[in-house]
């Protein structure tokens, strides 16, 4: 498209773009979301939606990267960089697995994939705000308890891509091939401990 690649991220109806936009996205995908139905379903004529964004690509990532941001900074609410590795570590997982096993994370992969000859910079902006961000907390977290004393790590970003994968094991391939779509407390609490168990396995210190 040869229109620019701005945002106007200020306006009271922003953030109901943002939640229309969300919904139809996740109904329809990308490629079936129309502007006339997010426009409808945020409640917005277009000449107001594209006033916000002048772009559906746009619209589109501004919608992965503001809930992967959430979810970021959930997560950091609840850690206390000060816990031992096995605390701060279990709160990490138990935010990432539910996330990543979302109605929302799948789809907006599925959307990612589905799109990547066309739009690749969709796929670029989900991973920078989704794993790439997720994959440097972790790196800043390790590295202070490397400091402290309480992990032994030398590779710290092999470390936690492991983490990630390791948040990964068994529901997730399940959930992305539409094996399984709904997932109890008691298998995502299993996925959850065995990622923790496994990685101070390896990487913790014995007191």
């Amino acid at each position: 498209m040869d229109q620019p690649d701005t945002i106007l991220r200020t306006g009271r109806k922003f953030e109901q773009v943002l939640q229309g936009a969300r919904q139809v996205f996740m109904a329809d995908g990308f490629e079936g979301a129309s502007v006339d139905d997010i426009a409808r379903t945020a409640g917005v004529s277009k000449a107001t939606l594209y006033n916000y964004f002048p772009d559906k690509r746009l619209l589109f990532i501004e919608v992965a990267t503001t809930e992967c941001k959430r979810m970021a900074d959930q997560t950091l609410e609840l850690i206390d960089d000060r816990a031992p590795p096995r605390e701060v570590l279990t709160v990490a997982a138990g935010q990432i697995v539910p996330f990543i096993l979302s109605d929302f994370a799948q789809q907006v992969f599925r959307i990612c994939v589905a799109e990547q000859d066309r739009f690749p910079q969709l796929g670029a902006a989900f991973y920078a705000c989704g794993p790439q961000t997720g994959h440097a907390r972790l790196v800043g977290y390790m590295q202070g308890a490397v400091a402290h004393g309480t992990l032994r790590i030398d590779d710290l970003d092999m470390a936690a891509e492991q983490f990630l994968e390791l948040c990964k094991a068994k529901l997730w391939m399940r959930a992305m091939l539409g094996i399984q779509t709904r997932f109890t407390s008691d298998e995502i609490e299993s996925v959850v401990d065995n990622a923790v168990e496994t990685f101070l396995a390896r990487y913790g210190v014995v007191t």
